[in-house]
């Protein structure tokens, strides 16, 4: 079987071996008779995998034991309206970083449920870069501060994170979550559509503060208040079950290849491959993001011509190599290096980009 060099952006690839064991339990699941997809979330079979994927996401993550993890429908976009329907407090403005597409997604939303300042912009450098954590300016009264983690269109991220005392710090980490080790406790909320680094599309994981996720407004709906899925540990409907189980089995295959530190390590490995051969391009390549706030998720560049940049993508794709167009806001070229993306696959992407200068250089 051949299989793509896949460096879409999302839904994006999912690793071999978890695809594979899925492929085995497929039709029957541990004895069952029945696929994951047919039983009730109300069985004991899918209370275990649902229980199971929470705790592996506390271990790997190392996440406190005062915070709730939740898997929710809707996607992060959900996420948007759903934080500040919970959070956002009259009179207490929430603060938004903005750093790109994704960001300015969210606080349009916000902007929909009340007062909004921005703490921090980065549009006059095209988003191009994340801001110091010097530029970001919290009000002392705000409900919340909002950023960005990773920004999968202009390929930025943050190396760092801003110290926001008694004010919650809430990241939308969809595109970078089990990246790297981050420090949970500094924040009152994370979250993350599964569709980039964690499986399938169809569950949203938000990691949150347990005095966040009680007393919701009554005012909202149920399905809307954190306090509902928190108490219900997610199953308060019916959940995307096969999307759970899917996570479940990516937390295992994370778990085996050494934790979230050596996924780092792994993902900068094959980062590395691709941004050398931009920066020891002589210039045939050009990298779209600051060197500072560079995404070792999202690769971003350009070429001289957009004409080039057509062949490129034309060239790419007869050699297997999928997803390395850059998004269509921006254009350009990308490669999404998530961790289920081969260090091969990186390899062949640096000797394709090499081959291709020498021919077109």
């Amino acid at each position: 079987m051949a299989r793509a060099y896949n460096f879409n952006a999302g839904p994006a690839a999912i690793p071999l071996e978890v695809l594979q064991q899925a492929q085995e339990q497929f039709v029957d699941y541990h004895g069952a008779g029945m696929s994951i997809m047919e039983m009730s979330h109300r069985s004991a079979l899918y209370e275990d995998v649902n229980n199971e994927a929470q705790s592996l996401m506390r271990e790997l993550f190392g996440i406190p034991n005062n915070y709730k993890v939740m898997f929710l429908q809707g996607g992060a976009s959900t996420q948007f309206a759903m934080l500040p329907m919970n959070l956002l407090r009259e009179g207490q403005p929430a603060a938004y970083v903005h750093t790109g597409a994704w960001a300015d997604k969210a606080i349009k939303e916000a902007k929909l449920i009340g007062e909004t300042v921005i703490a921090a912009s980065t549009a006059d450098d095209k988003f191009m870069r994340v801001p110091s954590l010097s530029e970001i300016v919290v009000p002392a009264n705000a409900s919340y501060l909002h950023l960005t983690s990773n920004e999968t269109i202009g390929g930025t991220q943050f190396q760092e994170f801003p110290d926001t005392g008694n004010i919650p710090l809430i990241a939308d980490m969809s595109s970078d979550i089990l990246s790297r080790p981050v420090d949970v406790s500094k924040f009152g909320v994370i979250y993350a559509g599964a569709q980039k680094n964690l499986g399938p599309s169809g569950v949203t994981v938000v990691i949150m503060r347990e005095d966040l996720a009680q007393g919701s407004p009554k005012s909202i709906p149920a399905m809307f208040r954190y306090e509902t899925h928190a108490k219900a540990k997610s199953l308060y409907n019916t959940p995307p079950s096969f999307s759970v189980y899917m996570v479940s089995l990516v937390l295992k295959w994370i778990k085996a290849k050494g934790g979230v530190a050596q996924m780092e390590q792994y993902n900068r490995d094959k980062t590395k491959l691709i941004y050398d051969a931009i920066d020891g391009s002589g210039g045939f390549y050009k990298g779209c993001a600051d060197a500072k706030s560079r995404s070792v998720m999202n690769i971003t560049f350009r070429l001289g011509s957009e004409e080039l940049e057509n062949q490129f993508v034309k060239e790419s794709e007869q050699q297997g190599f999928v997803g390395l167009k850059g998004h269509r806001d921006v254009g350009g070229l990308r490669a999404s290096t998530y961790n289920a993306v081969p260090l091969e696959s990186c390899q062949a992407l640096a000797q394709f980009m090499k081959d291709f200068q020498q021919r077109n250089g």
